[in-house]
C-alpha cells in the first residue's frame, strides 16, 4: 500500500541542513527548495493563455475594485 503524501514547509538552521538532507534521503522522501516548488508550479501552467490585453485589464479592475 502507498503512503499519502503530505506537503509541508520547513524553516531550519543552515548548520542542520547536511542531517536534513541525509535523514531524507534516508527515510525516502523527496525535498524541494521553495524556488525548486515554484519553478515546478510555473513549468506546469498553460503557455499559450487565449486573453488579450483587455480580458487582463477587466481581470485586475474586477479584483481591485470588487467587481
Amino acid at each position: 500500500m502507498e503512503a499519502i503524501m503530505q506537503d509541508i514547509y520547513l524553516s531550519i538552521p543552515k548548520s542542520d541542513m547536511e542531517f536534513f538532507q541525509q535523514f531524507i534521503k534516508k527515510m525516502g522522501w523527496k525535498m524541494l527548495t521553495r524556488e525548486e516548488k515554484l519553478n515546478q508550479y510555473i513549468a506546469s501552467r498553460p503557455q499559450n493563455v487565449p486573453l488579450s490585453d483587455e480580458d487582463i485589464l477587466k481581470e485586475l479592475h474586477g479584483v481591485r475594485y470588487h467587481q
